[in-house]
């Protein structure tokens, strides 16, 4: 239980350090600001200098959802919906990701039908539908439950990011989470990554009518990913990652920025979560060294932060971390709870006790 609050509570340290720099676009100026601030260990994270963005509001209320005592997908989608919609009053003033807005605007928390069931958004591949997810696979942890951690993380990411670049994203730190709390070896996510892929792909055949529109980006995704494990010398899933030699501030900005879709690391579905595991595999169990390479970089370091913080959070704990970056956190009481009631819930979940909901 003790790491499942930390996944939380690290999660929502990554994002709010990320967004105190997020419009920096260079990761040496901001390791040299936060130098002059005496560094991590000497930074006290609150609730008025350092408040949480929207997408760790988001991601606290996707786990809001999922801890609810819902009887079926098609009820928890619903909650979601309803939750979603309400959540955009509150991150007024905290300039929510555009897709975000886009995406909850389609929602229909007073059609019992049609509630979830929003368009496709050429639009929609921002990383927020990533950001939110990590819970998704705390609460699916377990390997007998991939098929509902499928089904929950693309239904929610199109909720908000109806693209396959953000909905694939979602899938993609969600079964990262549920990965680092089955303890599989760190090397081997991407490969698992990949071969998961064609089980997200048959479930939207299925759910999705049009599909067609779908499939350009959708190897966009798969490609990026394939490509970083080449790069990275991974693709095997157990070889040891090769990092390059200099790999400082400003050659992990060029690097980050090669695998971004538009020059701006961490702003799309495939490269956030890329850019965290990325970092995951360098620091190891060395906070300030993931914290290096996930947040203090010119991209969008908030999303990079959250995920990987959360991540770090289940794979290491708490105490990696220096006490004053949480100790008096955001919402620090909230991300403690929410973190306990997803573990219990995934503790009593009953295979076979959910059904799967229809065609769109």
């Amino acid at each position: 239980m003790e790491k499942f609050q930390a996944a939380m509570v690290l999660g929502a340290v990554g994002d709010a350090l990320g967004s105190r720099w997020q419009t920096c676009s260079s990761g040496s100026q901001i390791q040299q600001e936060l130098r002059a601030l005496g560094g991590l260990a000497a930074l006290k994270l609150d609730a008025e200098h350092w408040p949480l963005s929207d997408g760790a509001l988001m991601h606290m209320t996707t786990a809001e959802a999922l801890i609810t005592d819902y009887w079926c997908l098609e009820d928890l989608y619903r909650e979601l919906v309803r939750l979603y919609v309400e959540a955009m009053v509150s991150l007024q003033g905290r300039v929510p990701e555009p897709s975000t807005v886009e995406g909850c605007a389609n929602l229909k928390p007073h059609n019992f039908l049609l509630a979830w069931h929003t368009p496709f958004n050429e639009k929609g591949s921002g990383h927020g539908a990533a950001t939110k997810a990590m819970c998704i696979g705390m609460r699916y942890w377990q390997p007998e439950r991939l098929h509902t951690l499928v089904e929950v993380s693309i239904e929610a990411g199109r909720m908000t990011h109806n693209h396959p670049i953000g909905f694939l994203g979602s899938l993609c730190t969600a079964l990262f989470a549920s990965f680092a709390v089955q303890g599989r070896p760190l090397v081997s996510w991407g490969r698992e990554l990949l071969k998961t892929l064609p089980k997200a792909e048959e479930y939207c055949r299925k759910t999705i009518r049009h599909m067609a529109e779908y499939q350009e980006t959708w190897f966009y995704f798969e490609a990026k990913w394939q490509f970083y494990l080449e790069e990275r010398g991974i693709e095997d899933g157990q070889s040891k990652p090769s990092f390059p030699e200099r790999y400082d501030a400003d050659e992990t900005d060029r690097m980050y920025k090669r695998w971004s879709s538009e020059g701006c690391a961490g702003r799309r579905g495939h490269d956030a979560p890329m850019i965290a595991y990325d970092a995951l595999l360098a620091a190891g169990s060395d906070w300030e060294e993931l914290c290096r390479r996930a947040i203090l970089h010119g991209g969008e370091s908030s999303a990079t932060g959250l995920i990987s913080g959360c991540l770090f959070g289940l794979l290491h704990g708490l105490s990696a971390a220096p006490t004053g970056l949480h100790q008096d956190l955001d919402r620090r009481e909230k991300l403690q709870d929410l973190g306990e009631r997803l573990y219990r819930a995934a503790a009593l979940e009953k295979t076979g006790r959910f059904w799967t909901a229809g065609p769109e």
